[in-house]
């Protein structure tokens, strides 16, 4: 005999859906920073119900992506330059942890795991169209593929939950600037320099490689971006 499901588990699913829809849009820009996210707008656009968009957004609240104001409802966090300089140094001592840690635990099946994420991500193009940008979205699963396998024996699923979120708060920033310095950056170079040193076990290297990787993306952000930062939708 088949049983109904239950209502509220067919709203917690519906709103994992809407999380999901929700935070791609924030994070590729398609809700811009700042937004209001009026309900009637975004009924109207995913095709959903109040009860479970609330449940989504505060959701995206709890993980930094979405902002609730007292009685004026939500909003798509707005980007601010020393909010990215916070970030990216968080970013860089927990992955310099992690990617110790790692290396510490290496292995030769984890040296192939690395070697084969690096392989894919160098021989998939950055931009579907070689004239101007126009983003890639296998390379950047690819490319954050890559990154999480550097980190991946660190032995700690905290931290790498840690180093998860706050690298897709960091892709809200890199996606501001990333037309204009893609064709320029020798991003290829960068990620074989990581490798290489990870592959000699040396972990100073491997740390400050990765390091000066994070940094120079977030410099190419902040110098497109200029000292003023965007307004806020009232």
């Amino acid at each position: 005999m088949d049983h109904a499901t239950p209502v509220g588990t067919k709203t917690t699913s519906l709103a994992g859906s809407l999380h999901d829809r929700l935070r791609t849009d924030i994070l590729t820009g398609r809700l811009e920073p700042g937004l209001k996210l009026q309900m009637k707008l975004l009924t109207e656009r995913y095709d959903a119900g109040q009860t479970p968009l609330r449940e989504a957004l505060n959701r995206l609240s709890s993980e930094g992506l979405v902002e609730s104001r007292v009685q004026r409802g939500f909003y798509v966090k707005p980007v601010h330059l020393d909010e990215l300089r916070e970030l990216t140094k968080t970013r860089c001592w927990l992955e310099a942890v992690a990617l110790r840690e790692s290396i510490a635990n290496a292995s030769s099946d984890w040296d192939e795991q690395l070697i084969i994420a690096h392989h894919r991500l160098t021989r998939t193009p950055r931009s579907l169209d070689p004239e101007r940008f126009e983003d890639n979205p296998e390379w950047e699963r690819l490319h954050r593929d890559f990154h999480k396998a550097l980190i991946s024996r660190c032995g700690s699923t905290p931290l790498l939950e840690f180093c998860e979120q706050l690298a897709d708060r960091l892709y809200r920033y890199r996606m501001l600037s990333i037309r204009k310095v893609f064709s320029t950056r020798p991003v290829k170079d960068e990620h074989a320099e990581i490798l290489q040193f990870v592959l000699d076990r040396d972990s100073e290297k491997a740390t400050e490689a990765l390091t000066r990787h994070y940094e120079r993306t977030a410099n190419a952000v902040l110098k497109d971006l200029g000292s003023e930062e965007p307004r806020e939708e009232s």
